[in-house]
């Protein structure tokens, strides 16, 4: 998990919002923004959703006008703030989102946010702003999964090579990384999320309670099995 604490100076859990942690095997599992008191589980038992004393706390996250893959009218919706960056954000993409898209293909719609971490990761909006470019002509999530292959450094140079492969217009393409045409839009992704409270990629909201941290398929499954099933209140 990568922290723009730089620019975010609030902690993670603030106010009223106290954690929920859910322990996967032996190891700590994973936060939840939420009001329900810590639960566990042995080595040899999987993790489950204690039952709350109060609500688990839902937030109400825009999509805005945020790409997505899978069914619109989806009854899971997962927000991820996440940095073209971010090596746990590469891990997660690596590691769990086919996988949990392929498994849960019409139950499930995926938004990508930007979350750039500018500190630290200086590369990070320009690559939001390409990929956003790349949209333009249909083509954001070939250019999303181009930019996660890591394949080239994140560079305009890359960015150009990218859009060529991919067999865009690559005049049009270089015109609008000039013109810096979503700046603003990539900018507006990260102080919504700095707002709500997020301070660290990846985070993500599934139907609006938030899982932070590059957190393996498992807890993706549990969660969205108990969504699905109404289990969680």
């Amino acid at each position: 998990m990568e922290n723009s604490t730089p620019f975010f100076q609030r902690p993670l859990i603030y106010g009223l919002l106290l954690p929920v942690v859910f322990v996967l095997g032996i190891v700590a599992g994973y936060l939840l923004w939420g009001r329900t008191p810590p639960a566990t589980a042995t080595a040899d038992s999987p993790a489950t959703l204690a039952t709350p004393t109060v609500q688990v706390r839902r937030y109400d996250v825009s999509v805005d006008d945020d790409p997505f893959i899978g069914p619109e009218n989806a009854p899971v919706t997962i927000i991820e703030f996440s940095d073209y960056q971010c090596r746990y954000c590469k891990k997660w993409h690596d590691e769990v989102l086919d996988r949990m898209m392929a498994n849960y293909p019409d139950q499930i719609r995926f938004v990508y946010r930007d979350f750039p971490l500018i500190s630290i990761h200086p590369g990070a909006a320009p690559a939001a702003e390409a990929a956003d470019c790349a949209g333009e002509q249909g083509s954001y999530w070939p250019f999303y999964q181009a930019l996660f292959s890591m394949k080239y450094d994140l560079t305009t140079e890359a960015y150009q090579q990218y859009a060529a492969e991919l067999g865009l217009d690559t005049q049009a393409f270089a015109e609008c990384l000039t013109d810096r045409r979503y700046e603003s839009e990539v900018m507006g992704d990260y102080n919504y999320a700095v707002n709500l409270g997020v301070s660290s990629t990846p985070t993500f909201f599934i139907n609006g309670i938030p899982i932070v941290g590059a957190q393996p398929y498992d807890v993706f499954k549990q969660i969205i099995d108990q969504e699905l099933a109404g289990e969680i209140p």
